[in-house]
């Protein structure tokens, strides 16, 4: 009986030979190491995808040779018994190539982790992705044939009853099925998934953290005082407006004279639309005396509308709390999501709020303005930079930019980074020789080249194991010249481009993009504070100011960790 079912099983299967052996060899090749550190889970999910899509192209191949290449030779088939042991000892070659690739794959994500300061995988753990790689193939190889058979059933009735030749109606059948998913996708199902997501995300903005408490002073916004009210600011801006420094604390910090630093947000349901929250915006900030501080930042968030606070605590403290800090939500959905259904709704955000701030701030005599920068973090640099067509417009209208873990598609840093000097790597460009742009991985990196760097500055700080700054679909078919070029000093030597491979084995490393130490992947930590002090430095700033400031943001990172 156990006999029979085997046999069967293997019929089922249907097993393509020649596709085994690609796919074998696409799983080699996703256990090299990528960008990050991986677990045993996130490899066996990335190794069955690029599995099933090795088998996909082995398939195909087999297919082409059958078609046109077999027909012309005159080689006789090979006994079924040579068929048999060609068949088995595939079978073996590719179990046992993935088990050896599994033990030396689990060395080199303890190289990667050690370059990063972390501790890495067992190998006897990390064997653990081989079965987890072969489930995940089987279900895409079992997607993919339940589509087979329903374009091979809507071909039936093209053929007998459209009077479509039984040639063509497979054809016709799989644009048809092609056609009619699309069009759902995108007309029905794409906005279905999205309003779900969008109706659960908004359960969480609706949370507050037990830390998180009405601020009393005036220069926050959902204070007493306020023209926003407290329950509209939503979970990541009640967080904003609550925390961060206050007089007494910069005061003791940088042992000056200290304001109380402005905080002005406003949510998603603190307005009815995105340019009545941006003018509520600008109202509260003429409320809150804030054109009157000696600097203004204007934040694009990300998906959720989350501020770094970091980076907002660090310009407070740097300016002695003459400062003014500015931020609108413009989505419920974290930046992964955001990016996929939100975009534009991040660069309408950006471009209204900066626009209209800008306006406000223009109106002023100069001598009476403050200083005006901007601010993004991954999707929030893309909003960001979208108000501004190019750097002499952005020069025109702000007075420095820090951008922060740019994605890969951001127009401007896009233009920047391929126009950069000759010899200079993508992963640390040099753009007309440091004049008015620059790039760091690390605090070192800004000050050079050793170069005039002329105001107003404008800085991108970049990791180069950053997977959100370097991946794009255009690594499915090309290797990126960060792969070509000089890596960078946290990226693994043994990393290859391999087409697809790399594709989805740094789309894997977007959702671990934070799961490293500072310093690395997405994580900027204090080097958003060397950015602040590169880019917009304050009068009388030394390094010994810088570090105790620095000393300060860690202990606070720390403490937001444990209690958010």
């Amino acid at each position: 009986m156990a006999l029979v079912l085997l046999r069967r099983a293997w019929r089922e299967a249907d097993l393509n030979f020649v596709g085994l052996i690609v796919a074998g060899l696409f799983f080699a090749w996703s256990v090299t190491p990528s960008l990050l550190p991986r677990d045993w889970l996130f490899q066996g999910l990335i190794s069955g995808i690029n599995a099933a899509l090795g088998y996909g192209v082995g398939c195909v191949l087999e297919w082409l040779f059958r078609k046109l290449i077999r027909p012309r030779l005159t080689i006789p088939a090979p006994p079924s018994w040579v068929i048999a042991a060609v068949k088995a000892a595939v079978l073996v070659s590719v179990v046992a190539g993935a088990g050896i690739m599994l033990v030396q794959a689990a060395g080199w994500q303890r190289e990667l982790s050690a370059l990063m300061g972390m501790e890495g995988s067992t190998t006897s753990g990390y064997l653990r992705t081989g079965g987890l790689s072969f489930l995940v193939a089987v279900g895409v190889v079992a997607v993919f044939r339940t589509v087979r058979a329903l374009v091979r059933l809507v071909a039936r009735p093209l053929n007998r009853w459209g009077r479509i030749p039984r040639s063509l109606a497979p054809t016709v059948g799989a644009v048809l099925v092609f056609t009619v998913a699309v069009t759902l996708y995108n007309g029905v199902l794409s906005k279905g998934l999205f309003a779900v997501a969008n109706s659960a995300f908004s359960v969480r903005n609706d949370q507050t953290s037990p830390a998180a408490v009405v601020p009393q002073r005036a220069e926050r916004s959902g204070s007493p005082d306020s023209l926003v009210l407290w329950n509209t600011l939503g979970s990541e801006g009640r967080w904003f407006v609550s925390q961060g420094p206050d007089a007494a604390q910069i005061g003791l910090i940088t042992g000056g004279a200290a304001r109380e630093p402005i905080r002005v947000y406003t949510g998603l349901e603190s307005a009815t639309d995105p340019e009545a929250q941006a003018e509520l915006a600008v109202a509260e900030l003429e409320r809150t005396g804030a054109f009157d501080r000696q600097v203004m930042v204007v934040v694009t968030t990300t998906g959720t509308g989350w501020v770094n606070s970091t980076a907002a605590a660090a310009i407070e403290l740097m300016y002695g709390g003459n400062s003014a800090i500015v931020a609108t939500q413009y989505s419920y959905l974290p930046s992964v999501l955001s990016f996929l259904a939100d975009r534009n709704k991040a660069t309408q955000a950006g471009e209204l709020l900066f626009d209209k701030v800008h306006e406000h701030w223009a109106a002023r005599p100069e001598p009476l303005r403050p200083k005006l920068l901007v601010y993004g973090e991954s999707l929030g640099s893309q909003g960001s930079e979208a108000p501004f067509t190019g750097l002499n417009e952005l020069r025109e209208q702000v007075d420095g930019a820090l951008w922060v873990g740019p994605p890969n598609s951001n127009r401007l840093w896009g233009q920047i980074v391929s126009r950069r000097d000759p010899g200079s790597p993508e992963v640390e460009p040099v753009y007309a020789d440091g004049l008015v742009v620059r790039f760091g991985g690390d605090s070192g990196d800004l000050a050079r080249p050793d170069t005039r760097w002329v105001e107003p500055r404008i800085a991108y700080l970049q990791h180069p194991s950053d997977p959100i700054v370097w991946w794009s679909p255009d690594l499915i078919f090309s290797r990126p010249d960060w792969l070509r070029e000089r890596r960078g000093s946290d990226v693994s030597s043994q990393m290859t481009w391999r087409p697809f491979v790399t594709f989805w084995q740094v789309a894997a490393d977007l959702t671990n993009a934070q799961a490293v130490k500072a310093g690395h992947g997405h994580r900027y930590g204090t080097l958003v504070l060397d950015g602040w002090a590169a880019v917009a430095p304050p009068p009388g700033w030394n390094a010994q100011l810088s570090e105790r400031i620095r000393l300060a943001l860690d202990a606070w990172d720390v403490h937001e960790q444990a209690v958010k």
